[in-house]
């Protein structure tokens, strides 16, 4: 694409950054220089380099470092990669090289366009709340469409086929606007952001990144005209004095395997198919005097499983998903063997694999493992041609805590007089998301005499409640006051999360949309439609 594209960014002097790099961020820029070279048309390429840290791992577990969030000593396995999250300011320092192109490898995502802020504005690194505006719009525009009508709620108001990409126009006080090229689909206005702001966020009182923690609390949104929004009112504290740096653990063998049944007691049979397999999968492990497997998961989608108010009885078609792991590839093997007299032998209405071509494979798991460095440990560099140079960045920390602490929420108030029972879309728009282990599930009033009653009667305690099959740790709230939010973060909520994770969602993709099927109790006189009871 650079390549392609080099004569116009060369003439129109559009900078490029970019977190291609990877694990080989070096690598990268080479092939971007022979794209350009093809086309005839250099460019200045810098690379953000430093955060690869795997050969100091061992060091790391000699010294006592350990699971940043479990406590957990470093396992003595080989780790195949360890890489620190970097900041924005090594990025400003290869913009000021003159770089047309600058390639990193692990940056966090919003430190793309902090740096680029930074530079072109002269922030400095003590300039908290500008810093956590430009990371603030490097959040938004992270996941490309999805603020800009993307994942939305209500997705019936937003065309697709044609979606714009978030353009930001930021100023020198931190403030930016949002919008979409104009003849575009999508949708930019209050709700869209408002859903993006809350992804992946964990408590908006202490949004930490490298260079700023941010305090997403009382940021405000407002349109300002035909799909463009304006946003202002986060405000920055000191940062940590530690990177975050993810290591990749093998973790042994792991299947999932997806089969349809249909008809009565579609659940019931499917998860009996499943049980069936697996005892008669033990026996032969026994009989070879292998071990046990490690974690076994079956889930019956369509039937429940991730909404609780349907009864899984009345389900008629769903689909099992079957979910092992073992240290033993074997073990494993021995497991999707069973899996194809499933199809003359147990129950009827099924289909999807045995007879009708079955095929299941067996992944390697990895297991993110995340470890606190003390920046100090970490040298951030920027090399440009043949020049390579270390870039200062401050390691002192000062971070206080979160700012949540100090939040005054709205009050939250029962409703009185006639009553009517709605689902909670009609009242809330919902985003969700993961971190590690952690589920997080945003609601935003969609006004703001909606609050009060959300803040009654969607409590922390009620939403564990109805998580209850998928949730096995604490639930907590946090408010955003500044744009009528409320955001709950679920622990022990993925079953280890992302690649590890045996789970159907693994990424608390569904959480905020289910969570939207709650039943709440708002006044007749409001005149939402009320839900079939």
């Amino acid at each position: 694409m650079v390549g392609r594209h080099a004569h116009a960014l060369k003439k129109k002097g559009i900078k490029v950054v970019v977190n291609a790099g990877g694990m080989n961020p070096l690598g990268c820029r080479d092939m971007l220089q022979m794209a350009c070279a093809k086309v005839n048309q250099p460019l200045k390429i810098g690379c953000v380099t430093g955060d690869e840290v795997t050969s100091r791992v061992s060091e790391f577990r000699d010294r006592g470092f350990c699971e940043m969030f479990t406590g957990e000593a470093i396992p003595a396995a080989d780790i195949p990669s360890a890489n620190a999250y970097l900041g924005a300011i090594p990025i400003a320092a290869a913009l000021a090289e003159g770089c047309d192109v600058v390639v990193t490898g692990r940056v966090v995502d919003s430190a793309l366009a902090l740096g680029i802020l930074m530079h072109e504005f002269g922030w400095q690194p003590n300039q908290y709340d500008h810093l956590c505006m430009g990371t603030l719009a490097g959040h938004l525009i992270e996941c490309s469409a999805q603020c800009t009508g993307g994942l939305f709620t209500d997705y019936q108001d937003v065309k697709w086929e044609n979606m714009g990409y978030p353009v930001v126009e930021a100023y020198p006080d931190g403030t930016f606007l949002l919008t979409k090229p104009p003849g575009t689909d999508g949708k930019v206005s209050f709700g869209t952001v408002a859903e993006q702001l809350c992804y992946e966020i964990g408590d908006p009182g202490a949004y930490l990144v490298p260079d700023v923690a941010c305090d997403f609390t009382m940021v405000r949104i407002e349109e300002v005209g035909p799909e463009v929004v304006r946003l202002s009112g986060g405000r920055g504290l000191p940062p940590t004095d530690t990177y975050k740096v993810c290591c990749t653990v093998p973790d042994g063998y792991a299947s999932v395997i997806p089969m349809l049944i249909a008809g009565h007691d579609a659940a019931a049979k499917a998860r009996r198919t499943f049980e069936t397999i697996l005892a008669r999968t033990k026996r032969k492990l026994k009989g070879s005097n292998m071990e046990d497997f490690r974690e076994t998961r079956f889930e019956a989608l369509g039937a429940g499983h991730f909404d609780p108010n349907v009864r899984e009885e009345d389900a008629t078609e769903v689909v099992g998903k079957i979910g092992l792991k073992h240290n033993d590839k074997k073990a494993i093997g021995l497991f999707l063997r069973e899996i194809p007299c499933s199809g003359v032998s147990m129950a009827q209405g099924t289909t999807g694999f045995g007879g009708t071509g079955f095929s299941a494979k067996i992944s390697d798991v990895l297991r993110v493992f995340s470890l606190a460095i003390p920046k100090t440990e970490v040298t951030c560099e920027v090399v440009v041609d043949e020049k390579r140079f270390a870039v200062p960045v401050p390691t002192q920390g000062g971070y206080p805590g979160s700012a949540s602490r100090f939040v005054q929420a709205v009050p939250a108030e029962p409703p009185a007089g006639p009553m009517v029972k709605v689902p909670l879309r009609l009242l809330a728009w919902a985003r969700s998301g993961d971190k590690g282990n952690m589920a997080n599930a945003a609601l935003i009033a969609r006004k703001p005499e909606y609050l009060p009653l959300l803040r009654h009667q969607v409590t922390p305690e009620r939403v564990k409640r109805y998580f209850a099959r998928r949730v096995e740790g604490h639930c907590e709230r946090f408010d955003l006051p500044g744009i009528g939010a409320m955001n709950f973060v679920m622990e022990a909520a993925l079953g280890g999360g992302g690649m590890c994770s045996l789970h159907s969602d693994p990424l608390a993709k569904t959480f905020g949309q289910i969570l939207l099927l709650m039943k709440v109790e708002v006044p007749a006189s409001w005149n939402l439609q009320p839900a079939k009871l």
